[in-house]
């Protein structure tokens, strides 16, 4: 469950965006229109999806082109999936939207997966190295634990 999943959570009407249990099937640009103004942008993944390299290559421009050319663009939420972390494709966007100056906060998905205090500490350690300016958000598709502190995150932007 990734970014689809979050945001059928965060809207709160079930099916919004259609979610599959094999990564990457979100493979073209989604917009939703959700109540109180807000626009949802779900872009292609790109990290575990099974696709060809040109095909993520393909995704990657694609989700720079968009990124670099919304002037109204007031966040980005990167996923990061708790079990695994930065991946290289990961740190890549992350210094990509800092060298443009994207404002971003880091969400830990799939955290209730982490079964142990060891593990969701040794989790939350990796990805606070890459991160260590914020606390990423915790998020879990199943429980919807930490969609409030998002939507938290979301609204601190939506007048700036």
């Amino acid at each position: 469950m990734g970014k689809s999943s979050l945001l059928n959570r965060l809207v709160g009407e079930g099916k919004l965006a259609f979610t599959s249990s094999r990564p990457g099937r979100t493979q073209a640009i989604n917009f939703y229109h959700v109540d109180g103004g807000y626009r949802f942008v779900d872009l292609p993944g790109y990290g575990y999806a099974e696709v060809p390299l040109e095909e993520k290559r393909k995704w990657r421009e694609l989700i720079e082109q968009y990124l670099g050319a919304r002037s109204e663009l007031k966040l980005c939420l990167l996923l990061l999936d708790a079990r695994r972390g930065w991946m290289d494709m990961d740190l890549e966007l992350k210094d990509w939207l800092e060298a443009q100056g994207r404002p971003y906060r880091v969400v830990a998905t799939k955290f209730d997966k982490l079964k142990s205090q060891k593990e969701r500490h040794h989790g939350l350690a990796a990805i606070r190295a890459h991160y260590p300016d914020a606390e990423p958000l915790l998020f879990s598709a199943v429980t919807g634990r930490g969609a409030r502190e998002i939507w938290q995150a979301i609204s601190k932007t939506k007048d700036h």
